[in-house]
């Protein structure tokens, strides 16, 4: 029942991670000490590499050559993605159209999804015949209504936001969109619950990483739904 320690957690352990795949190691010069004034600090102000430089990316806390360690190695060979096992594929388990989740009831008695898509600042073409970042995040879109409807990928309605304006997050906070695409995962609004928003969001595992360096604010890119609906977060997370 506390998302925002569980967040913290996952947001350490994946720092670990991230610390081996771009060589990042143990180093105490750049261990930041929060202690004396921590009070000061919210959790989304901190910053998880410190995981790293004062105790140590996942290979060191291992202690162990990467070729002993069998299936726990860091994906090198296809880059930070992870395929997340579902269990048996071939059996149906569904608990039910809507799964205990009210974002599921209201879509499908709805008849559509609304799905929030970020374009960049001069998009200025059609979002549902684009390429690169914003066609992968319209093909999510399609994919969710598709899941959700049976089959039927057309049952969609696409919003888009640019990139620097946050009214995206504020649209999928007061339930405008069902889920929000394309935005670059943001500590601010995974930890805390601005005024504006009304309540904190959830973000599903990265589908896409940028090409900042390492030491750098790395962008990653999620699915973000409403963190009031931990049913309907999981859904999505799995798709």
């Amino acid at each position: 029942n506390d998302r925002e320690f569980s967040d913290t957690i996952n947001w350490v352990v994946q720092a670990l991670f991230y610390g081996e795949e771009q060589g990042l190691t143990k180093d105490l010069k750049q261990c930041q000490n929060y202690t004396n004034n921590l009070a000061l600090y919210d959790v989304s102000d901190l910053d998880f590499l410190n995981a790293v430089y004062c105790v140590g990316n996942y290979g060191e806390i291992f202690d162990s050559s990467p070729n002993d360690r069998g299936m726990n190695q860091i994906n090198n060979g296809t880059g930070m993605l992870y395929a997340v096992p579902t269990g048996n594929i071939a059996r149906d388990t569904t608990m039910g159209p809507d799964a205990g989740s009210s974002t599921l009831t209201k879509i499908r008695k709805e008849g559509s999804l609304n799905c929030g898509v970020i374009v960049p600042d001069n998009f200025a073409g059609n979002v549902r015949g684009s390429d690169k970042l914003v066609g992968m995040g319209v093909d999510y879109c399609r994919t969710l209504a598709a899941a959700i409807f049976i089959g039927d990928s057309e049952e969609v309605n696409l919003f888009t936001f640019t990139e620097t304006d946050h009214s995206s997050f504020v649209a999928l906070a007061n339930g405008t969109i069902d889920v929000l695409v394309g935005g670059r995962v943001q500590q601010k609004y995974d930890f805390e619950s601005p005024s504006s928003l009304g309540g904190g969001l959830h973000f599903s595992t990265p589908y896409y990483y940028g090409n900042e360096y390492a030491k750098e604010d790395v962008s990653f890119y999620s699915l973000a739904t409403r963190e009031d609906d931990v049913q309907f977060a999981s859904f999505v997370n799995c798709i």
